[in-house]
């Protein structure tokens, strides 16, 4: 099947965008038998450029066009050859072994990450009324099932927020799953000790922070820390941007409308993850 090449104008485009873009791609490539291969962004000159298998420049247009609207200004066939001798690749890094003791998942943007909270709640009442020794048992315990879930799903835990742990991840898949796994965890330890359940509430979002030093900062961590302070204790709450980065997961995710964040100038969508039915 013939190899082509399109470029992309993009005004006021990011890494994250284009990566965005590339997902619905993926998620349409089947119905159109064609292979969108990879892509590169160059962020001076707002221009994307994609490697495509398809039997037309035609097909790969309508493809576009379904996926996400942005048709290409420009289609050339290539050689892949010639490609991966000036590029150095002709397809995604391939993600290898995550299992403990292996590498990690290669991310094709490195700059974009999903960014979670959670929190305990009413960790302050529940010292007080159980004690510092009987509460910080209590926090190891959170901590565990947390960072259990963490290591099984290539988290990063960024810090510890005292009653919550702040993580991030380069897959939006990966983290959802996570949030998951760790409401199942706190559902099945309340189970067991009704007496010292524990209720946790999870907040998503997604974008491009800043890192220093370790730690993570900028609005996409801010809008993160809103959503996970409007979820209820045991819900996990997400922003669009994280369900938009979940095609084929549609039936996890319930909309909840726009709330209007602290310091922040517009509405965002949230969705609720559907853990228990996951």
């Amino acid at each position: 099947m013939p190899l082509y090449m399109d470029r992309h104008y993009i005004e006021g485009a990011t890494r994250h965008t284009v990566a965005h873009a590339h997902q619905l791609d993926l998620a349409v490539q089947d119905k159109y038998h064609v292979k969108f291969l990879t892509y590169w962004f160059d962020d001076a000159r707002c221009s994307a450029f994609c490697l495509i298998e398809s039997p037309d420049k035609e097909t790969l247009q309508q493809a576009h066009n379904e996926a996400h609207g942005l048709v290409p200004h420009e289609i050339i066939e290539v050689n892949p050859g010639v490609v991966e001798a000036f590029l150095g690749r002709v397809r995604d890094p391939t993600p290898v072994d995550t299992s403990p003791g292996k590498m990690g998942e290669v991310p094709i943007d490195a700059a974009f990450r999903v960014i979670m909270f959670t929190d305990l709640k009413d960790s302050t009442l529940m010292t007080r009324i159980l004690g510092d020794s009987r509460a910080l048992h209590l926090l190891r315990i959170h901590n565990a099932l947390t960072r259990n879930a963490l290591r099984n799903y290539q988290g990063r835990e960024v810090k510890h927020t005292g009653d919550g742990i702040m993580a991030s991840f380069a897959s939006a898949f990966h983290s959802v799953e996570c949030a998951i796994a760790i409401q199942k965890a706190f559902a099945a330890y309340n189970q067991a000790n009704p007496d010292a359940a524990m209720h946790l509430r999870i907040g998503l979002s997604a974008g491009e922070p800043i890192e220093e030093d370790g730690d993570l900062f900028g609005n996409v961590v801010q809008l993160a820390a809103r959503v996970c302070a409007h979820a209820e204790p045991g819900r996990i709450l997400v922003a669009e941007i994280v369900r938009d980065q979940c095609p084929g997961k549609a039936q996890l995710f319930s909309d909840l409308g726009e709330i209007a964040p602290k310091g922040f100038d517009h509405l965002i969508r949230i969705y609720e993850v559907q853990w228990a039915e996951a």
